[in-house]
């Protein structure tokens, strides 16, 4: 075989590997998504029309998965390996999906969205960092973006099912469709690599480079080698979930988890929650409502692939600062008009699916998937496991207070003055990053470490 077909061979192994693991991102876009479609039929079923509380547990039950789900899956990943661990989320999601479309009642229902948000949570640790480590340094970038391009088709499937259901109420499909990518998830990754820097940080040398040769062009696996020595060395300095109070860890940390909270706070995920009940509140039916959640979606998946395009060519800080842009100025706008022509009407309706698609487009193609290629980046690989897990947590952590306080918003202060409120979260997520994010584009992983921590750690005299 020639250089050239060999370069062609490991490269479509590496994107194959990429994208198979990103059905992963996917089922959590179906299963977060799907509910708010679902819950307009299962309220009166489930007996819980009049329960605005049980809802909230409903669709909020996902998000306390999540964070348990996130917080295991960070360790577990160090220990196990990254590949498993998908393995064991697309069981997870394989089963908490049958149990939510064969629920008996809302107590179930609530146990099964809980198993799926272990999934999610799973998941949303793992994918970004199986991505981010089998990557090339010149294409990580890109591969690690397929992680939001993925969860943006999950939405738009989610929403897409949810309207072609919509006429006979069928939510159970709705919600038990999902198994479908769940399998699909773990057939896939029974037949790909573990990543090369988790085989060599457990000094399985041999295995890690016979990735390497699959997954990188010929005259990249000198360079790629040499960091899977450093990656030796540093399995002999593993670090736990005890050293993430370490002086030498604290800005990587402040980074990943500022980025992770601010990519909450924001309101992306509140706002394609309640999108479907806002838009039924200013006149729309429930199909109608439905139908432009999926325009909106279609929208949102096609503005991630600006990054999955770009992320390598403009870099991942000028991408976030150009989407704090973008979203502050498009809810400050929703926000300020609502206020002056009122919370209802035809005309106020086509503002609100303007501004929301202008919202979703900005998020879509910076914050939405930046942030996710970046939290893998920022930490060594001694600790990356416990780090990333801590700072998904957090995002979990931050949507499931941020769920919870915006439907009083909406009927404490009202629509516009919940939007500008988020608005002002994106002026913050400006400045964030302007003073303290790094650029980490077409840096390898081990070099990063000079910018995200104060020095090296002392080689610990126990293991983690």
């Amino acid at each position: 075989m020639t250089t050239q077909e060999t370069s062609r061979a490991d490269g479509r192994s590496v994107y194959v590997a990429a994208a198979v693991c990103a059905i992963g991102a996917l089922l959590f876009g179906y299963d977060t998504g799907v509910i708010s479609g679902a819950l307009l039929y299962l309220k009166g079923p489930l007996g819980i029309a009049d329960n605005a509380f049980m809802q909230g547990v409903v669709t909020s039950a996902l998000l306390v998965g999540a964070m348990v789900g996130a917080l295991l899956g960070g360790s577990l990943a160090a220990r196990l390996g990254r590949r498993p661990m998908t393995l064991v989320a697309a069981v997870v999601f394989a089963v908490g999906s049958l149990a939510a479309a064969f629920t008996p009642d809302v107590t179930i229902l609530v146990v099964a969205r809980f198993v799926i948000g272990l999934g999610v949570g799973l998941t949303s640790v793992v994918v970004p960092m199986y991505l981010s480590e089998i990557s090339p340094t010149r294409i990580r970038g890109t591969l690690s973006s397929l992680y939001q391009f993925s969860i943006s088709v999950g939405l738009l499937l989610s929403y897409t099912v949810n309207y072609l259901l919509s006429p006979w109420g069928a939510w159970r499909w709705m919600l038990g469709l999902a198994v479908i990518p769940a399998v699909a998830l773990f057939v896939g990754m029974l037949f790909m690599p573990e990543t090369p820097r988790w085989l060599a940080s457990h000094n399985r040398t041999e295995q890690a480079r016979r990735v390497l040769r699959r997954t990188h062009r010929p005259e990249e696996i000198e360079q790629a080698q040499a960091e899977i020595s450093a990656a030796e060395r540093q399995s002999r300095e593993q670090a736990g979930w005890r050293d993430l109070t370490s002086p030498w860890i604290r800005p990587a940390l402040k980074i990943g988890l500022g980025l992770a909270v601010l990519q909450q706070f924001v309101g992306i995920n509140t706002v394609m929650y309640y999108a479907p009940t806002t838009l039924t509140e200013l006149g729309m039916g429930n199909s109608a409502s439905i139908a432009a959640q999926v325009g909106i979606g279609v929208i949102g998946m096609l503005a991630t692939l600006v990054a999955v395009r770009y992320t390598d060519r403009l870099g991942r800080k000028r991408l976030l600062l150009a989407g704090s842009v973008g979203m502050s100025v498009s809810l400050t706008v929703l926000g300020v008009l609502t206020l002056l022509v009122g919370a209802s009407g035809t005309a106020i309706g086509v503002i609100t699916i303007v501004c929301l698609t202008a919202y979703i487009s900005s998020f879509g193609a910076t914050w939405g998937p930046v942030v996710w290629v970046m939290l893998p980046e920022l930490y060594p690989l001694r600790i990356r496991g416990p780090a990333e897990g801590l700072a998904t947590w957090s995002n979990w952590a931050s949507n499931f207070l941020v769920s919870l306080v915006f439907p009083v918003l909406l009927v404490g202060v009202g629509q516009a003055s919940s939007m500008l409120l988020l608005a002002v979260f994106c002026v913050v997520s400006f400045f964030f990053v302007r003073s303290f994010v790094p650029e980490t584009t077409g840096r390898s992983l081990e070099n990063l470490e000079e910018d995200v921590t104060t020095s090296d750690p002392p080689s610990p005299t126990r293991g983690s």
